[in-house]
């Protein structure tokens, strides 16, 4: 059981804090309105694009590990903007704020002992809680280097 704990707290220290990688508030901090739909040459995604896609493929995650009658949006337009730069003023913050709220709500069935980190989810195919936060770290991780690649192409990086 201790060994379980201290599991759950990894995973949850992945998820939020980054580790070796930014952590998605660093990554999305002080990035200004005029760049963020902005797509530096060669690149494919803005950082608003990035954004919304984490914000979306987390929400499903998230959503898939809680409801056994969520229903996955369709690939690949489901999980991307339909813009390229934030519809309006408030997109950017709104986003960053779903962002987070649905990361505390995974956070929190990490924390919650009734849920079992090894059992098969009974209306998936294999998948358990345990690799859902493997595979939300992993998506997190790689799309947030990416923003911060863009910010950079951008000269928008503090770093």
């Amino acid at each position: 059981m201790e060994n379980e704990q201290s599991l759950r707290e990894q995973l949850t220290q992945l998820l939020h804090a980054g580790h070796a990688h930014a952590s998605f508030d660093d990554t999305v901090a002080g990035l200004a309105p005029k760049l963020q739909g902005a797509k530096p040459d060669g690149a494919p995604y803005s950082p608003w694009q990035l954004l919304e896609h984490l914000r979306l493929g987390q929400w499903d995650i998230l959503e898939f590990s809680r409801d056994p009658k969520h229903v996955s949006p369709k690939w690949p337009e489901g999980y991307w903007p339909a813009t390229q730069s934030p519809p309006d003023d408030k997109a950017w913050d709104q986003s960053v704020e779903a962002f987070r709220r649905d990361l505390k709500a995974f956070e929190d069935l990490l924390a919650d002992p009734q849920n079992d980190l090894f059992e098969p989810f009974p209306h998936g195919k294999g998948q358990t809680l345990l690799r859902e936060a493997l595979l939300l770290a992993d998506h997190n991780s790689y799309h947030l280097g990416q923003i911060v690649l863009v910010r950079r192409l951008l000269g928008a990086w503090p770093g």
